[in-house]
């Protein structure tokens, strides 16, 4: 097919079978079309794909798509294949006559969008090939991987500023689903876009349910989520460590739910399976480290968890970001609790790197701490850290049931007291459970050894449980009141810990939700909000996506996404042109599909 001399419009509708486009879209198209250089920050799922797709397609030559996802290359030329466009990629998984095939196809102009990773890229044999094409565009996917401050840091992304200089009438594209505006600016910085024109979309994800709980049992805590509002949905859990993503499949399998697990700690073969099972089966839940998840385009995640701490608000935006790309409602879930704040300043102090470099991992942590423990809307907060004003959400946890606030002074002041005296009497420091025995009065082996029941401070904390001076000591980490160090997390008072202590500066603590009813939830299914009748149709469409995607060896998604088979199911098309006007069903597909569609339709009346 054929998409010189179109107008973008025709394009997004006869290609992607879309009426019009969304937000930006269209101006950065026009923009790019025109042969202007663009950097788009733009939330995942807002459709920044089409932004360099639709442009691709409309200019003469090759589109060249710069994506560090050699393991998704594959799905996301097949899911371009299915609508009729030439695409092909070039990496490490093909053998030579292959990646020969695909070059003859660049050069005779057979190809509409070619991915490569950045490596080859940088490979002077990729270059020298590129020369004798007809180039669009250059796209770089995934930008913020040139942030040297960013969570998922490529080395190879710095080498991408030479793109200007080897083909300066070639337009640039730079996109992202995450950025700050310190960010922002170092990627305009290291790509050579200080001259592009900025986009920068609403970050918020109005369909993601924001919630964050104090962790108890984790796994156990997660299952009733799960179970719960999550029954039969796909979804992702992560964990920081490899062998917590272990357990937690395990238990997850060993409770009926269908769980795999994805870290770097896994051979090759195995995390491929595992990531291709969960891009093409319906209902598998992937446990994973962040190694997991980046260019990841299933669109029905119902549900992204965290079972420990994101070390900053960027990537915990990232990752949760997966879930709902499809716009249906979805959660965001986190347990965090006070052993993941001392962990995560072990780690910062453990770190490679100056001391700006510390400052920097310290300054994401405390942005991560204040999202957690702020008793305003999630969505205000997390929106605010992008540098975008919102109003309260609603559909958040601390919106749904507002969390109470109390003043803490005075055990705050009793815990920096005892850290005070530890250290000043004693000579000695000591982690969080030292110091929590000598407020409640606990005669240990260790208090007594230490002679710590001598202490005035001994047995002055017995009004509050263990549990309850833990979220104190959590909320005053968060804060800054406190810190930890060394590899024993031992407790150190910080610079603002004086005015605490001479009654300066009143500390007001969040209530533990656990102490209050739970929050208001719906659930997140795909079939959610169908009217009833419409449920067995859509279902019955599942089915035959399912076999479809089978036969064909593709994700569901590439068939049709979830959204687009809700509105087939709710309108119940009963000819070609009235299943062609459904959003999401472009030419291509229409002419694959439509007699499949219409049947399983026919057999639902």
């Amino acid at each position: 097919m054929s998409f010189r001399g179109l107008d973008a419009i025709d394009v997004l509708r006869k290609v992607f079978g879309y009426d019009e486009f969304r937000g930006e879209q269209q101006h950065i198209i026009e923009h790019v079309v025109g042969g202007g250089d663009a950097l788009v920050l733009m939330p995942t799922g807002g459709g920044k794909s089409l932004c360099y797709q639709i442009p691709a397609l409309v200019r003469d030559g090759v589109g060249i798509v710069v994506s560090p996802l050699i393991a998704l290359m594959a799905d996301q030329v097949d899911a371009l294949t299915a609508l009729g466009v030439r695409a092909g990629f070039l990496n490490s998984t093909q053998d030579f006559e292959q990646r020969r095939l695909v070059e003859q196809e660049f050069l005779a102009g057979e190809l509409d969008l070619l991915y490569l990773a950045p490596e080859r890229l940088g490979v002077p044999a990729t270059q020298r090939l590129l020369e004798r094409g007809t180039i669009s565009l250059f796209a770089i996917d995934e930008a913020h991987c040139v942030s040297q401050w960013g969570h998922d840091f490529r080395p190879d992304y710095l080498g991408l500023s030479m793109l200007h200089e080897r083909w300066p009438d070639v337009p640039r594209i730079a996109l992202t689903a995450t950025a700050t505006p310190a960010t922002h600016t170092e990627i305009a910085q290291r790509l050579n876009l200080t001259g592009a024109r900025h986009f920068v979309a609403s970050f918020d994800r109005p369909n993601i349910q924001y919630r964050i709980v104090p962790k108890g049992e984790p796994r156990k805590q997660l299952l009733q989520v799960l179970r719960s509002e999550h029954d039969g949905d796909a979804g992702i859990v992560y964990c920081l460590s490899r062998a917590s993503v272990e357990k937690t499949a395990a238990f997850l399998t060993d409770q009926g739910i269908e769980a795999l697990p994805y870290h770097a700690g896994l051979d090759a073969r195995t995390r491929a399976t595992n990531q291709s099972r969960f891009l093409r089966e319906d209902g598998i839940v992937m446990v994973a480290t962040i190694a997991f998840g980046m260019g990841i385009d299933k669109p029905d995640v119902r549900f992204v968890a965290h079972l420990d701490l994101p070390k900053s608000v960027e990537g915990y935006y990232q990752e949760t970001g997966r879930a709902g790309r499809d716009g249906l409602p979805s959660t965001a879930w986190l347990a965090y609790g006070l052993a993941d704040v001392v962990q995560q300043r072990k780690m910062i102090d453990d770190s490679d790197g100056d001391d700006a470099h510390r400052r920097q991992l310290t300054a994401h942590l405390d942005a991560m701490l204040a999202l957690c423990e702020t008793v305003q809307c999630r969505r205000v907060r997390l929106l605010d850290y992008f540098g975008e004003s919102a109003q309260p959400c609603g559909n958040c946890d601390t919106c749904l049931d507002p969390p109470a606030s109390w003043d803490g002074t005075v055990p705050a002041q009793k815990l920096l007291s005892t850290v005070l005296r530890l250290d000043r009497e004693r000579g000695q420091r000591f982690g969080v459970g030292q110091a929590i025995d000598i407020l409640l009065g606990k005669q240990t082996p260790k208090v007594t050894q230490h002679r710590h029941d001598q202490l005035s401070v001994f047995g002055v904390g017995s009004d509050l449980t263990e549990a309850q001076w833990r979220t104190v000591t959590r909320q005053l980490l968060a804060q800054g009141l406190l810190n930890v160090e060394g590899d024993y997390g031992t407790l150190v008072l910080t610079e603002r810990s004086a005015d605490v202590l001479r009654g300066q500066h009143t500390v007001r603590l969040r209530t533990e939700p656990e102490r209050r009813k739970a929050a208001k939830t719906k659930r997140a299914s795909a079939s959610a909000e169908l009217p009833p009748e419409a449920q067995p149709v859509f279902e019955a469409l599942r089915s035959w996506r399912g076999g479809t995607a089978k036969e064909q060896g593709v994700p569901a998604y590439v068939v049709f996404h979830d959204a687009t088979l809700r509105e087939i199911a709710t309108r119940r098309p009963t000819d070609l042109s009235e299943l062609g006007a459904v959003s999401g069903v472009g030419e291509s597909k229409l002419a694959k599909y439509g007699e499949g569609i219409l049947a399983v339709l026919a057999e639902q009346r």
